[in-house]
């Protein structure tokens, strides 16, 4: 049975488009990845996917339970983390944990005080004195001192600096491998090529490709730079051409024979050939006529 699985899922906000017939299926212990860019429909798909916002049409399942008629069921096993979190006025940290911990009717203390240890959380201030960091690590604890089978986590890292994002991960590589099935929604693609093991893009609310992370990121173009002096205008399966003083970096799909012999005829210091990383790959899939979308 699928963690979460999804058909013709759809969204509309009035005639605006939210998300278009989504087809998603999440297995048990994955940790699975989200990707798109702002507006391209991830946190409308989690909004649904958690009863916080009604389908137009289609259905989604969550542990085998549908999302809308057994929401609260749901809850109970989930730890959603969105991108923005507020919280009352006047409560202070403690205060917050515990009523999150007691709508779900669990004692969390002792996971509460190790996460926020870990974290580096003071669970004696007030809501309105956190900084933006540490409400995302107030929203982080609540979402995981209950210790639930499956993390929703919608752009979880905006506000951390880099040792707490490091920590943050390391408590989710820990979670996922205690059999967790983890969502991570995320614009940072460095985070789904580190962590996750498949992902999902999205672009105008449908999804566009899916697969593992490391299929998403095979591609017959590589990355070449060139330091020296060159002509390539002739050449054709040139795309993201960065020039500087003396060097050239491009990504290259067309011929490679006829791209040596391009560079036997210039003047070359210095050649090197890679494998393009997952956010060129990804800018590939948003490119609609040879121009970024």
């Amino acid at each position: 049975m699928e963690i979460i699985k999804t058909e013709k899922l759809t969204k509309y906000y009035g005639k605006a488009r939210g998300i278009l017939d989504l087809d998603l299926t999440v297995a048990p212990g994955e940790f699975f990845g989200f990707i798109g860019p702002n507006g391209a429909g991830k946190s409308t798909t989690i909004r649904t996917l958690l009863g916080l916002i009604t389908p137009t049409s289609g259905s989604a399942r969550i542990f085998g339970k549908d999302i809308t008629k057994e929401r609260e069921s749901i809850l109970q096993d989930t730890g959603y983390l969105p991108s923005e979190t507020s919280f009352y006025p006047g409560m202070k940290v403690k205060d917050i944990l515990k009523l999150s911990a007691d709508l779900r009717k669990r004692n969390c203390g002792a996971e509460a005080k190790s996460l926020c240890e870990r974290l580096e959380l003071d669970v004696s201030r007030k809501a309105e004195e956190l900084s933006f960091g540490n409400r995302k690590k107030a929203a982080i604890v609540c979402a995981l001192q209950h210790r639930p089978k499956l993390l929703v986590l919608d752009e979880p890292t905006s506000g951390l600096d880099p040792l707490m994002q490091k920590e943050f991960f390391d408590i989710l590589r820990e979670r996922n491998r205690e059999g967790a099935t983890i969502l991570l929604s995320s614009h940072v693609l460095s985070e789904i090529q580190r962590n996750c093991t498949r992902a999902a893009i999205i672009r105008d609310g449908r999804i566009i490709a899916c697969s593992s992370v490391e299929d998403l990121s095979k591609t017959n173009a590589k990355r070449i730079t060139v330091h020296g002096s060159v002509s390539l205008e002739h050449l054709s399966g040139i795309r993201d051409r960065k020039d500087s003083e003396n060097s050239l970096s491009f990504l290259y799909s067309g011929d490679m024979n006829g791209l040596l012999r391009a560079l036997s005829a210039g003047q070359v210091g210095d050649l090197t050939v890679t494998e393009p990383d997952l956010e060129e790959v990804f800018l590939h899939y948003y490119e609609k006529d040879g121009e970024k979308v």
